[in-house]
């Protein structure tokens, strides 16, 4: 008996892939000839900087780019910006300058630590220069290697060259400004997120992932938009104010540089704050690597873009680097003159400089330094004769340079802040977003203002013209009652292409309505055991509506025989499980299927056919991905059906999750992504419509309904 219940499934089994046989739009198992089943990008990829053709097209894609950092970096909306709290105490005096101490709170409770180094015995009105470290901290110290780097001709001085970060505090302290260098999470004195967690995380930590206690690179953080590069990036705005708030700063005069990792933040704050009237971002202005450290990279950060593209968001204002002997060695012949291409069409092409010494390595040194004295000098108007030389001075003893002392003990530091800090950051962003929702008029104008523009950053791609869309023709068949078409769609900006099957009716007229299906098993879903369209499709088709779907990334013919997608594909450039290593510079699969999704609608948008009414369907897990899409055609879908399985985000507590979606739980989670949806119809199945949406829909005065199931939608 047994063996004729297996003969029976085999012969069975083999029917079903017959009958499904006639789905494929490839032959003898091709795979689609698709750009994302390539080789994921990494840090060490190659980024270079395409300048649009005109000052339109370029502000167009800087805006789009600044809304992204913003997004990227948990800015959107800003933090509140509470007390700063500062503290400035401990003055040690050296010729021509002083030194303190500096501590405030970026956030409640999380404190920003830094040197103050003002000129001596000067008067009035004051301009400033803000100065994030880079790795190796304020305090690098290069120790007995100085003689060898003197020799080199790295720098010029035993006792102040020992210190180069510090050197350039005190020299532009002497050139009449009052400079700040901080520190960053994990050095010196910032050590409440320590550096086994900011810089040197390797591995997940699984007590650490949960929607009520989660910590730094974690799916939970990820989600809620939350790195220690967009707490560092808050820091950097934070030490602006604290350098604006001091009474003997002028606000109109200040420039910003840094290095190495000080040089990202450079990048970073130049691109989003415009206070910055100079900038000299130093060694990571590059077309190669575009930063090592987690610190120094976040989910959605350099997708599609990289470094000298952030970096040209400064522009018009005046910006300066240098090259050196590591991954900016080519500075000069890929990125320099596309900055300097860009400065010459939006302002003045002299605004824009760099000089390469490929004779040293990655550093900030000496002869580096003389240039961004000038730089400053000229652009900050600082009046000084040429040229500047830097003098020695004698180095900060310990007890001059910690910050905490007896009188100023350290703060909380450890597992219980980072958690603290993460959950306060969650519950002002969240506090923002209802508060602008109770007050606003138009409750639908201020979503869409809010989660519409996240969105619109995150998932990065509309709808598209029939010029960015291409289809090959595969199949035709004739069915009882129906035509059946198997089609390859492209889209060709980025050469991706879908295997797309359809069906129109014969035996009722075609009512000119489209459905696009969306199917969590692929196009596979669309039938039933007998190999002809499901239930739901079928009476569609009875009723004189067509409908189409598609095997989105990573299901169906994406996948060779007995292959599984269960778990997103990672960049292996690094054993380092921190996901912006692999999201920093590649969207998600989740984003990646709303692509394809938005592929279809935008074809049938725009078919020959000249489709009435498009209605979307997302089912068998696919709902989210179909509500997201709907949530950024407009007026391009009439009718959603969204199958929600009651599904969350917030459950989501691996990164490599194939339903990974940073920014989703920040930006009200699915029933905030239901609610984008307003004012269009909608009908959710599978739940009672969240309140969250209700709200949305009701204050729109639009229709939302729940169904026991999609036949009972339709």
């Amino acid at each position: 008996m047994k063996a004729v219940n297996l003969f029976a499934c085999a012969v069975i089994c083999l029917l079903t892939v017959s009958l499904f046989a006639q789905t494929n739009v490839y032959k003898d198992g091709q795979l689609p000839n698709d750009s994302r089943l390539g080789e994921l990008r990494h840090l060490n990829n190659y980024f270079p900087f395409e300048v649009p053709e005109t000052v339109k097209a370029w502000e167009t894609r800087r805006d789009q780019l600044r809304m992204r950092l913003r997004v990227a970096l948990g800015l959107w909306p800003q933090p509140t910006k509470t007390p700063l709290n500062v503290k400035i105490y401990s003055k040690s005096l050296r010729d021509g300058f002083t030194v303190e101490k500096v501590n405030f709170e970026s956030y409640p409770g999380h404190f920003v630590s830094g040197l103050l180094f003002r000129p001596e015995n000067v008067k009035g009105k004051l301009p400033a220069v803000l100065t994030p470290h880079g790795h190796g901290g304020r305090m690098q110290d290069h120790g007995d290697k100085i003689k060898s780097l003197i020799e080199n001709g790295d720098e010029k001085f035993e006792n102040s060259g020992r210190y180069p970060k510090l050197a350039r505090c005190a020299q532009l302290a002497r050139m009449g400004c009052v400079t700040f260098i901080y520190d960053m999470e994990g050095y010196v004195d910032s050590l409440q997120i320590p550096m086994e967690v900011s810089h040197r995380l390797n591995d997940r930590r699984p007590d650490l992932e949960a929607p009520t206690r989660w910590g730094f690179f974690s799916a939970q953080a990820e989600m809620r938009m939350q790195s220690i590069m967009g707490v560092q990036t808050w820091n950097s705005i934070r030490a602006l104010d604290f350098l604006q708030s001091l009474p003997d700063v002028d606000g109109d005069r200040i420039g910003i540089t840094g290095g190495s990792g000080g040089g990202t933040q450079t990048i970073l704050l130049g691109a989003l704050d415009p206070r910055p009237i100079a900038s000299f971002p130093q060694g990571m202005v590059s077309t190669a690597m575009q930063g090592g450290c987690p610190c120094e990279n976040c989910s959605l950060l350099r997708v599609d873009t990289g470094n000298v593209e952030l970096t040209a968001l400064f522009a018009p204002r005046p910006i300066a680097m240098t090259g050196a002997n590591d991954w900016t060695k080519e500075i000069q012949t890929k990125g320099y003159p596309e900055l300097q291409q860009l400065y010459k069409m939006v302002g003045d092409v002299d605004d824009v400089f760099c000089a390469s010494y490929l004779n040293f390595g990655h550093n900030y040194n000496y002869v580096t330094r003389r240039h961004m004295y000038h730089w400053f000098n000229k652009h900050m108007k600082l009046g000084l004769e040429e040229p500047i030389v830097e003098q020695d001075w004698k180095p900060l003893t310990a007890k001059e340079y910690t910050v905490w002392d007896e009188d100023h003990p350290a703060p909380e530091a450890g597992e219980p802040h980072e958690i603290k800090l993460l959950k306060r950051i969650d519950q002002d962003s969240s506090r923002q977003i209802a508060r602008l929702l109770r007050t606003a008029d138009n409750k639908v104008q201020a979503l869409q203002s809010l989660h519409g523009e996240a969105l619109k950053a995150i998932v990065g791609r509309s709808l598209s013209s029939m010029v960015d869309i291409s289809r090959q023709k595969v199949g035709k068949f004739e069915r009882k009652g129906y035509l059946e078409f198997t089609d390859i769609l492209r889209y060709d900006p980025a050469g991706e292409e879908l295997p797309v099957v359809s069906f129109f009716p014969t035996k009722t007229k075609w009512t000119g309505t489209t459905v696009v299906w969306v199917d969590g098993r692929g196009k596979s879903g669309m039938y039933g055991e007998d190999g002809r369209p499901n239930r739901e499709i079928t009476g569609l088709l009875d009723r004189g509506v067509s409908v189409i779907g598609a095997d989105l990334l990573y299901q169906g013919e994406f996948l060779a025989v007995g292959e599984l997608h269960d778990r997103q594909r990672l960049a292996t450039t690094t054993s380092r499980k921190v996901p912006a290593y692999t999201y920093g510079y590649n969207n998600t699969l989740f984003v990646q299927r709303v692509h394809d999704v938005l592929t279809l609608i935008s074809f049938v948008a725009n078919d020959e056919h000249a489709t009435k009414e498009i209605t979307l369907v997302g089912v068998a897990g696919a709902g989210p991905i179909a509500a997201t899409a709907r949530a950024l055609v407009g007026d391009a879908v009439q009718i959603a059906i969204v199958d929600t399985q009651e599904f969350r985000f917030e459950k989501i507590t691996q990164y490599e999750d194939v339903d990974f979606f940073p920014g989703a739980i920040k930006y009200g989670d699915l029933p905030g992504i239901l609610a984008l949806n307003a004012p269009y119809r909608l009908v959710i199945v599978g739940e009672d419509v969240p309140e969250f949406t209700k709200v949305i829909y009701d204050a729109a005065g639009a229709r939302v309904k729940s169904a026991k199931s999609v036949n009972e939608a339709f």
